[in-house]
């Protein structure tokens, strides 16, 4: 799909600054840079590379001033960064505009769909399935019994939704993501050995969630684990039963939250930590990589660690941490001047 510098400009409420007509057909980044290729400036480090890329046409913002000459055709906007997220977002709707159900699938008599379905070959929708308008499912996805899905959602391939989970508006589900498998309860039995509890609830997805590739979310014991609007999650991440995660709260990928774990609004969650159970964390925590947490957190709290305690002691702690040889060295050293008087 081709666009020239001149739509492009209008897309993005720019001004042109070259040849207007000149045409491009894909994204690259400005260090490699090509013909036909559409690119950016936003970040000064690499102002180096506009004199050198190849590109047809970068976006810039209005008050770039070129010290040289350049070979590519200016788009100037107000934000080149925002203004080419935009262009990315518009792209993948292009590119993710399928329609259609293919063969094979299969769609129980009970399930329906709304207008601008597309359901990829070997997919499987089960009983009492109701799709909302405008949602792309991909080959070999698995929805089970009674499951709702909202408007303008998209699950890709492989991805597996069990049954009576409800997906709100405008989420995205990744490849290999497992929604609503029974949450890990188990109880000791008189054998001396586990049997296990039966998990009856369900997942929710509120709107606008996103589920990175290989995340798995548990059913509730009872009730619902719940992910609230905005929610972002990345890829290969364990959310236990009965978790809920509020508002807007980003997690990086390998994290595990313990079941029942309450997590609040706006929070910040960094790759590998770790999250006991029946706890609740404030809105606005920001959790660095590879922390353990194993109690309740306050509003606005910044932790690392395992145990994680406060992030500004932790970095002090640090500085001692890294000299502790050193330190009980003169520790020594003292004890036995200390014994020699």
């Amino acid at each position: 799909m081709k666009f020239t510098a001149r739509q492009l400009a209008g897309i993005l409420e720019g001004e042109v600054d070259g040849n207007p007509e000149i045409a491009v057909y894909k994204l690259t980044k400005i260090e490699e840079g090509e013909k036909g290729s559409l690119t950016f400036l936003a970040n000064p480090k690499y102002t180096s590379f506009i004199y050198t890329t190849k590109a047809s046409v970068t976006i810039v913002n209005k008050d770039f001033v070129p010290e040289q000459g350049l070979s590519t055709t200016l788009i100037k906007v107000d934000d080149a960064y925002k203004s080419f997220s935009k262009l990315l977002e518009y792209y993948n709707q292009v590119k993710n505009d399928k329609q259609g159900i293919e063969k094979p699938v299969f769609m129980s008599d009970s399930a329906t769909y709304g207008t601008s379905l597309y359901l990829g070959a070997f997919s499987y929708l089960g009983n009492n399935v109701k799709i909302g308008d405008n949602v792309k499912i991909y080959p070999h996805v698995y929805i089970g019994d009674n499951v709702v899905i909202g408007n303008n959602v998209i699950i890709f391939a492989g991805a597996k939704i069990y049954s009576e989970t409800i997906i709100g508006n405008h989420c995205v589900v990744n490849s290999g993501v497992i929604i609503g498998a029974d949450g890990f309860g188990f109880a000791p039995n008189e054998e001396g050995g586990f049997s296990k509890v039966p998990q009856t609830g369900n997942v929710i997805l509120e709107d606008n969630v996103d589920i990175g590739a290989g995340t798995t979310i548990d059913r509730a014991t009872l009730g619902s684990t719940i992910l609230r609007k905005g929610v972002k999650l990345d890829n290969q991440i364990q959310i236990a039963h009965n978790v809920e995660i509020g508002e807007h709260t980003v997690i990086a990928a390998q994290t595990g939250i313990a079941g029942s774990a309450k997590i609040g609004k706006h929070c910040m969650i960094g790759g590998q930590v770790g999250i006991v159970g029946h706890i609740t964390i404030g809105d606005r925590v920001r959790i660095q990589a590879q922390s353990g947490i194993g109690r309740n957190v306050k509003d606005n709290e910044v932790l690392q660690g395992s145990p994680a305690f406060s992030y500004p002691d932790y970095n002090k702690s640090y500085v001692h941490f890294k000299n502790l040889a050193k330190i009980v060295g003169r520790i020594d050293e003292i004890d036995k001047k200390i014994e020699g008087e």
